[in-house]
């Protein structure tokens, strides 16, 4: 690819001028080592087919660790082959021993399709393999023949939880025989997906060691801090970690971009929606297959609809460039046809949330544009990847929102060299998600005292005894209740109760598609706007007991926010930090909360042109939290005492702000899933307080990760506060203006103050 368009881009002085950093990854050659002697022939000739004559070291040393049943983690950059890396030593296994079966999980749908395509293809220039795809998506007509004949199935957690573990039986032949699983894109299973896969994998390995198989397991990710350690939680075996990179890459570009100042004294920049989209159209009319990542369902729906609206021209088929969004909630047809017009390249460009980070065959991409820091190093090198993946020089633009992890990053872009990748914490032990799972596994095979796939079930056995759902017989517990446990069990969300979206437009009926009931809530109450691929509805009703919500086309020139409201209570505590500045308590606390009332935002300009209210159920949920307290004798409880009582809680409220926005650089997770709270008196301590706590029921070990990282995550506060050029506190650093907190004058001194504080453990 010509860099022509490149060179035109930095001649452009209303792009240049904003740009932050312009950083250029030189292109790398390739580390590679000869085919192994022994690959099947036939297979050898599908591989020649395909113009591969070689290996990458790291494939190379995965063939070597598999064929001696060492279970492999395998880290290394998109677009590096991890792909290959495990079906070579798989597909030679099973054509030296037909019987040998493989189960590869994926964590979306749309990665199975992907992958059931590249075993076709290598299927019909050499090997025969038995490849089906065992998803929701797949007919009841060929689910009987992947049982039976299926040499590898390709299907995701969800499926394996629901539909294969309970039904077991069903799948004698391909069990006994199971000698390899595999586990994609391990870096997506963190925070509550993690935690659930834990436990469904932990099922997996008590129900195949009754079976008598022992297979290898090959877990694939894109950088992590914590690799090795997170294979280990996910799969309970020591792994084997494969972290050299032996792909040759393109050039790449990166650059951070931060929105021209619309108002320098309160801080207050031009949107990352709108930035987003002219630079997205910038691009496609060079002709440049270009991605836009966007944080929310919201986003997507309004950059995509932006750009189209900006392309719009009748007469000449809107310049001939096609925009598509794509996001959670769409149809699966929808997707299927997205992601083909991609590939074929019909599609010009597509705006996306994290649901195109993986690695789904889009084709070829020149552009990558990031609306947003993403939330992770690891997000943004995905998101980015996107973007040249055959080789080609490429670009990503990080475009930085107001918000003070954005404006951190942007300002900090030594941050992307030197920052260790984030670690992925999970917690099999969840209370909540370990009974839900024991349960299952009860269902699936009868209970010993002592198991060792859960090794701290005694507890949860013998409550589920207490109540009915199992009984004790003859030294061990048997399932004793009606239904079927994985049916209610969503590994994604914290309730199975998806809302199905209805278009009554003029009579319709049709479902647009599905969202889950805590997000309906926040989204789809009564009279908010709903936008989908560029059309927008107006909710008519949201009933969640039928679990519907109807919605008709509308012309409002508005989009909807709704406004949540939280009450907290401390349940218990389970350990305590006593630091000089603060004390540091990790704890589970009660969390009530509700949409109350909603923003009517204007199209394009998003200012608040109105509010209306909600009428809905509260939400409550059991989770964990650290807490920080300040007690007289502590530099925060001595510096709380200097304020008046009635500004300490927006004190707290800036400070939490700014910590829980800061967070996700150093914890592998999104903002949204810390949430805060503060005090100027808890009821329990006694004491001003501030809690960071898990925004999902039983945590996820995000509370305690704070905790362990919070000297790291005060002081990256504290910078970014000290380094904001604003005088008086702007969104980028202590949070946008609100009446409630606008009772400190000018809070900034008083914010800064206490973060130095707190650096000082």
């Amino acid at each position: 690819m010509s860099l022509s368009w490149i060179d035109q881009l930095r001649q452009e002085p209303r792009f240049v001028e904003n740009v932050v950093s312009w950083k250029i990854f030189p292109p790398r050659k390739g580390s590679f080592l000869p085919l192994p002697e022994e690959v099947h022939p036939r297979l050898k000739t599908a591989l020649e087919a395909l113009g591969i004559t070689e290996l990458y070291s790291h494939q190379r040393r995965t063939w070597d660790l598999v064929r001696e049943r060492t279970s492999v983690c395998l880290i290394t950059p998109t677009a590096s082959g991890k792909t290959l890396s495990y079906n070579l030593p798989i597909l030679q296994k099973i054509l030296e021993k037909p019987e040998t079966r493989a189960l590869y999980l994926f964590p979306t749908k749309a990665l199975s399709q992907d992958q059931q395509s590249v075993l076709n293809e290598i299927s019909l220039s050499g090997p025969k393999i038995k490849v089906a795809t065992y998803d929701g998506d797949t007919p009841v007509s060929l689910r009987a023949s992947a049982k039976q004949t299926g040499q590898i199935i390709i299907t995701n957690p969800d499926m394996l939880h629901s539909g294969i573990l309970p039904n077991h039986p069903k799948w004698i032949t391909f069990l006994k025989n199971l000698e390899f699983v595999v586990i994609d894109e391990l870096h997506s299973y963190r925070g509550v997906f993690g935690s659930h896969l834990a436990n469904v994998i932990a099922r997996l390995r008590r129900i195949l060691n009754f079976y008598g198989s022992n297979p290898v397991f090959i877990c694939c990710s894109a950088t992590l801090g914590n690799p090795g350690q997170l294979a280990k939680k996910v799969t309970g075996l020591d792994i084997t970690l494969i972290d050299e990179n032996g792909s040759p890459a393109g050039e790449k570009h990166l650059i951070t971009y931060n929105p021209p100042l619309v108002d320098r004294v309160q801080g207050i920049r031009k949107s990352t929606v709108n930035e987003a989209q002219k630079l997205g159209i910038v691009l496609l009319k060079k002709g440049i297959k270009t991605i836009v990542f966007a944080r929310s369902r919201v986003r997507v729906e309004l950059i995509a609809g932006y750009m189209n609206e900006n392309l719009r021209n009748i007469f000449t088929d809107n310049q001939g460039i096609r925009v598509e969004s794509y996001r959670g909630g769409y149809l699966p047809n929808e997707r299927r046809d997205i992601e083909r017009g991609l590939r074929e390249g019909t599609i010009h460009g597509v705006v996306s949330t994290n649901a195109l980070e993986l690695g789904i065959d889009i084709g070829g991409l020149d552009a990558s544009i990031l609306a947003g820091y993403p939330g992770s190093i690891a997000s943004v090198w995905q998101q980015s990847g996107r973007a040249g993946r055959s080789g080609t020089s490429s670009v990503a633009i990080l475009v930085a929102g107001a918000a003070p992890l954005d404006q951190y990053i942007v300002n900090h872009p030594e941050y992307f060299e030197n920052q260790a990748p984030e670690a992925g914490y999970i917690n099999p032990h969840n209370p909540f998600i370990r009974t839900d799972h024991i349960r299952c596994a009860a269902f699936e095979l009868p209970f010993s005292p002592n198991d060792t796939y859960f090794p701290d079930a005694q507890d949860y056995l013998e409550l589920l005894t207490e109540d009915g759902t199992l009984r004790f017989t003859q030294g061990r517990y048997y399932w004793a209740s009606q239904g079927y446990p994985a049916e209610g069990v969503s590994l994604r969300s914290a309730v199975n109760e998806n809302i199905v979206i209805i278009d009554t437009t003029r009579g319709k009926n049709r479902v647009l598609g599905e969202m889950d009931r805590p997000s309906a809530k926040e989204l789809i109450f009564p009279r908010a706007v709903y936008l989908h691929r560029g059309v927008q509805f107006a909710v008519l009703d949201l009933n969640l007991e039928e679990r519907r919500c109807y919605v008709e086309e509308s012309t409002l020139n508005y989009y909807t926010d709704a406004v949540t409201k939280t009450d907290l209570h401390v349940l218990t505590e389970d350990s305590y930090e006593d630091w000089k500045t603060c004390h540091g308590v990790i704890g589970d606390v009660l969390v009530r909360s509700q949409a109350t009332k909603f923003k009517k935002l204007k199209f394009h300009t998003h200012e608040n042109i109105g509010y209306g209210e909600i009428f809905l159920p509260e939400e409550e949920m059991h989770t964990r939290s650290a807490i920080l307290l300040f007690p007289p004798g502590t530099r925060g409880g001595d510096l709380l005492a200097q304020v008046e009582p009635e500004q300490v809680p927006a004190l707290l409220a800036r400070v939490g702000y700014l910590l829980r926005q800061v967070a996700p650089a150093f914890l592998l997770c999104d903002p949204g899933d810390i949430r805060t709270s503060e005090r100027l008196r808890d009821p329990h301590f006694d004491l001003p307080a501030l809690f960071f706590y898990d925004a999902y029921p039983g945590g996820t070990g995000l509370a305690e990760g704070f905790l362990e990282n919070f000297s790291l995550i005060a002081r990256a506060a504290l910078e970014q506060i000290r380094d904001c050029h604003c005088a008086d506190g702007c969104p980028s650093c202590i949070g946008p203006r609100s009446a409630e907190l606008e009772i400190i004058e000018n809070p900034k001194p008083s914010v800064l103050s206490f973060l130095r504080s707190l650096g000082e453990l």
